[in-house]
């Protein structure tokens, strides 16, 4: 009898360690046809719609509460579309665009979100996706990329203002100037449009949106990317008084006024250490290089331009004076982290990058496409720490030989994760502060590790989500879950998702979560303030409470 009693006290406890809230349904709405193509305004603010598409349907639904604004057909919208190839939402310009491909005969339609009505087509531009198409709100105007030339037009009416040949490839990020209505652009070439150019030079102008005229012209070092499935620039452009600084694999400095170079700390680099899977359309690998790091007046730089070997530079940010070139670090092939900390340079040697992709593939008699984001690690692995005086070689450690997810700086502390432990590293020998194993949080080997508030890490596990303090290595929380992948971080909310699509939102600060079990396949959009969670499966749109 006692051991029976035992038993049911362990198994009901058991069961009160595991037990889970589900995620608060805010709505369900099941739409009159499948859900092939889907949009989610993210801002998801009183006014936002979203939209849910097959090959012949398309319905326009309010975030609010996910009443159907408006459900049409294709052909009665935009009569001269025979079929729909793809669909595009610019939440911005409240307008979707339908695209009928046919070779030479492409023709585009824009609609209007609100009311489903048509407002231009067009079969005057080639060739053009979703990747050559850019929205200018300060012009309420589409930039559209073509093989030869941009063309500028009216968003509302699809009427032209003008064209120049003197712009290849798509505008990336853009600095404009309401003054004068001028407008300083990077071009960039995304993966799907790599057989549209020929020639292709990397471009940084100021254009005259008025009427197109290039004011000045530059070229710049490195590639300047968009990610694949997020659409996140992977380069920043900003304007500092009569500046214009391009961060990508470096710094690069601009006069403003001219566009002269006033100097630059970059090298081109291309991220080939992961290949992307089978039937892949689209890829890219980020992360694999350290953003820059500015101190002060001071900025270091990592120069990976040469593959076999490496080094880190000191510059002047005002002049942009090489101060001086570190001892050379050999054979990484990737460097994601640089922190600086007091006096001394820390650099994370190999671990994990991101990859993003869009594949197709058969399976059985299906056809099935895939978007898909994986962290896979990269070799050789190992952390090392140089003066910021001189750049020589401080100390380097020995133990992450064997693995490393990711490096960061917490507060003050430098915390590295090799998967089966958590480090701390004194910054000025490299010693052991504390180690902890991480199966101490219970949710397997570390995938990586991020910050959070002054003094945590948060541990995203193989199956689950924990949290430990950065400056004396106690456990905080912890939350047991399935075998998983990171979905999305915002803030204290942490999303995992199975290959079978159930999902969990974990709050950091307790380690409980919230789960929402999927239909395979399911596609998700999470929020732009954490808050809320849609789902897209077969022919139902669900709104889901994260928190």
């Amino acid at each position: 009898m006692r051991t029976l009693s035992l038993f049911l006290i362990a198994f009901f406890a058991a069961l009160i360690a595991v037990a889970q809230d589900d995620m608060t349904t805010v709505w369900e709405s099941k739409l009159g046809h499948k859900i092939t193509y889907y949009g989610t305004d993210l801002s998801d603010n009183a006014d936002s719609y979203s939209f849910a598409a097959d090959d012949k349907d398309i319905t326009v639904f309010k975030n609010t509460d996910g009443s159907t604004l408006w459900t049409k057909a294709y052909k009665d919208m935009a009569p001269r579309l025979r079929k729909v190839d793809e669909l595009d939402a610019f939440w911005e310009s409240n307008t979707i665009f339908l695209f009928d491909r046919k070779l030479g005969k492409d023709q585009i339609a824009c609609i209007d979100m609100e009311s489903g009505e048509l407002l231009w087509t067009t079969d005057k531009y080639q060739d053009v996706t979703e990747e050559s198409i850019v929205y200018i709100p300060e012009e309420d105007g589409f930039a559209i990329t073509l093989k030869k030339q941009l063309v500028f037009i009216k968003a509302r009416t699809g009427e032209e203002v003008w064209n120049t040949t003197k712009f290849g490839g798509t505008v990336g990020q853009y600095v404009y100037s309401p003054d004068d209505r001028t407008m300083v652009m990077v071009n960039f070439m995304p993966s799907g449009l790599m057989a549209l150019f020929t020639g292709f030079k990397n471009q940084i102008v100021r254009i005259n949106m008025v009427n197109g005229e290039i004011l000045w012209e530059n070229n710049y070092i490195g590639r300047a990317e968009k990610k694949v499935l997020t659409g996140e620039f992977i380069f920043d452009l900003s304007l500092v008084e009569d500046k214009v600084f391009l961060r990508i694999n470096g710094i690069q400095v601009y006069d403003y006024n001219t566009g002269a170079s006033l100097w630059s700390a970059a090298f081109d680099f291309t991220a080939d250490v992961v290949k992307g899977p089978s039937g892949t359309k689209k890829f890219g690998v980020y992360g694999a290089v350290a953003e820059p790091v500015v101190v002060g007046n001071d900025v270091y730089v990592l120069d990976m331009s040469n593959k076999k070997n490496q080094y880190v530079k000191k510059y002047d940010l005002q002049t942009g004076r090489l101060l001086w070139t570190s001892y050379e670090i050999k054979g990484a092939r990737v460097i994601p982290g640089m922190n600086v900390i007091g006096d001394k340079i820390a650099l994370q040697i190999g671990g994990r990058v991101e990859t993003q992709f869009y594949r197709e593939y058969r399976s059985g008699d299906s056809y099935v496409k895939e978007w898909g984001v994986t962290f896979p690690e990269v070799k050789p692995f190992g952390v090392e720490a140089l003066n910021t005086k001189d750049g020589t070689l401080a100390w380097e450690s020995e133990k992450f030989r064997k693995g490393i997810t990711n490096a960061i700086m917490v507060g003050n502390d430098y915390i590295v994760s090799s998967g089966k432990s958590l480090y701390n590293l004194d910054i000025n020998t490299g010693a052991d502060k504390f180690e902890v194993p991480v199966s101490k949080g219970g949710v397997g080997q570390a995938a990586m590790i991020m910050p959070y508030k002054e003094n945590i890490v948060i541990v995203v596990g193989e199956k689950g989500v924990s949290s430990f303090n950065a400056d004396t290595g106690e456990l905080l929380t912890s939350g047991k879950y399935k075998t998983s992948t990171l979905f999305e971080r915002f803030d204290d909310l942490v999303i995992m998702k199975t290959e079978k699509a159930d999902v969990a939102a974990f709050d950091v600060d307790t380690g409980k979560y919230k789960e929402f079990k999927a239909k395979k396949d399911a596609a998700f959009s999470l929020t732009s303030d954490g808050e809320n969670l849609f789902v897209y499966e077969k022919k139902v749109v669900t709104k889901l409470k994260t928190r």
